[in-house]
């Protein structure tokens, strides 16, 4: 199937005179062709040194050879219509606001389960369920206070949910230093093409988060901070960035300590209390007394702080649930039970391999389909069909079937494309996108969010940590 060109009209599409320039970036084409190929490819090294210069890097766990690398950036950005975009942001709106109402039921009352509309068995028997959650209700009964939604555009020019990201997503620092790169390297164009703006997104955040301090701090200068697992996780960056953005202090577990009840961290005078915790910590190591007790990377006695109202956490404790990709395949029947309505952006078709129906048809065409673990990130743990050798294949084959409900499966899809700039000029490369949302006494959509692209040729696999670049993403103000 032919992938949706985003930048070039599709045969049947145009006057027949050849291939045509779509609306959304006529101004931008006109611009690059008075450009000549080796200033383009000058500015595109311009853009690496400042990335470098700036320390944009991600570690590639596995890899003692490349354990910091700078993600590859391209130039020419990505453009969507502000048409476009609020129908985007209706459909991303919905999917959130159905997250949280799910969230708040399986910790509670489970109502959807005793409906029967999902198993009893994705809540009680998946790891990411968090029991020590049950009943308690987190400030501003929000759970997911930073979520990204990863988005696909299909050949037939539709937008898909790929998956949710609810629990610790990343790659917003990405999005915010593309844009000032791209400010920095091509301040004409930005006069030329009206795009909304994403520089606030940091300012947004603090005051999101400080939005839901705890009661007793309602009225308050909540005191935001940021927890990292420390300079060796991969998104270390990005901790660090975010917190600089917002200025706020960026801590480690052993920064904290429990003082008069409430969680400190230690300051050259003394330990300041914390209202609101911004952690990038999983849910196993947050609290070496609830969870891991070999953990250094948590605080002891949190839980305890966070449940008795003391300190909120972002995101919440068994968020991670909703990332997990079997819940992802009933996300209509979620969004349908909390909301009363259909939902306005799909999931891609899904196949769960813990039914035997679902596993028999996965096994049957396992060249043709991408395998996911429900619980996998990062492109870590797939298999991607039509790109696997046999030996690759019979491997999966063995690992459905000694655990088939850690699997889910999906069509290989037709992603759509946009340009890259290449030692030969421009040429289409897939991409997917990630929005990124802020909960809290409202909801923020970050304008576009984080493009990212497949550098080889005819490759669907966008992430970083398997050769994936990123792109700035324009939305148009229109």
């Amino acid at each position: 199937m032919t992938p949706f060109d985003e930048m070039l009209l599709g045969q049947g599409e145009g006057d027949g005179q050849g291939q045509e320039v779509r609306a959304p970036y006529r101004l931008l084409n006109e611009w690059m062709k008075s450009q000549p190929l080796d200033k383009l490819r000058l500015k595109a090294e311009d853009a690496e040194r400042v990335f470098r210069k700036t320390g944009i890097t991600f570690a590639v766990y596995g890899d003692a050879e490349a354990a910091e690398r700078l993600i590859p950036f391209d130039i020419v950005p990505r453009i969507i219509t502000g048409r476009e975009w609020r129908k985007l942001s209706q459909g991303i709106e919905q999917r959130v606001v159905a997250l949280n109402a799910f969230l708040d039921d399986i910790y509670h009352r489970q109502e959807i389960v005793r409906a029967g509309r999902i198993p009893k068995e994705l809540i009680a028997q998946n790891k990411a369920f968090v029991p020590e959650m049950m009943g308690f209700r987190p400030p501003g009964n929000v759970y997911t206070h930073i979520i990204g939604i990863d988005l696909v555009r299909t050949a037939e020019n539709e937008f898909y949910v790929l998956e949710d990201n609810a629990r610790t997503p990343s790659g917003v620092s990405y999005m915010l230093e593309n844009r000032e790169t791209m400010m920095q390297l091509f301040p004409e164009l930005f006069q030329q093409i009206k795009v909304l703006p994403v520089e606030t997104y940091p300012q947004m955040l603090r005051e999101s988060l400080s939005a839901l301090a705890p009661a007793s701090r309602a009225n308050a200068n909540p005191t935001v901070a940021v927890l990292t697992p420390g300079i060796h996780n991969s998104a270390y960056f990005e901790h660090a960035f975010l917190a600089d953005q917002m200025g706020v202090e960026l801590v480690e577990g052993s920064d904290l300590r429990l003082v008069d009840g409430r969680i400190a961290m230690r300051t050259t005078e003394g330990y300041r209390p914390i209202d609101v915790l911004y952690r990038r910590v999983d849910d196993a190591y947050l609290d070496p007394l609830t969870f891991r007790p070999e953990s250094a990377l948590g605080v002891p006695g949190i839980m305890d702080v966070y449940r008795a109202g003391r300190i909120t956490i972002a995101n919440a404790p068994g968020t991670g649930i909703a990332d997990d990709k079997a819940v992802y395949s009933y996300m209509p029947e979620i969004i349908e039970f909390y909301t009363g309505r259909r939902p306005i952006l799909e999931n891609v078709p899904t196949w769960r391999c813990s039914v035997a129906s679902d596993l028999n048809y996965v096994l049957e065409h396992l060249n043709e389909l991408v395998v996911k673990e429900v619980h996998g990130s990062g492109g870590y743990g797939m298999l991607v069909g039509p790109a696997a050798s046999k030996k690759e294949l019979a491997a999966f084959t063995d690992k459905l079937k000694a655990n088939p409900g850690n699997y889910i499966a999906q069509p290989t899809l037709a992603l759509s494309t946009t340009p890259i700039l290449t030692k030969a000029g421009l040429a289409p490369r897939h991409v997917d996108l990630r929005p990124f949302v802020l909960v809290s006494d409202r909801i923020r959509i970050i304008p576009g969010g984080l493009t990212r692209v497949a550098l080889t040729e005819g490759s669907l696999v966008v992430n970083s940590s398997q050769g994936g670049g990123t792109k700035d993403t324009w939305v148009l103000d229109d």
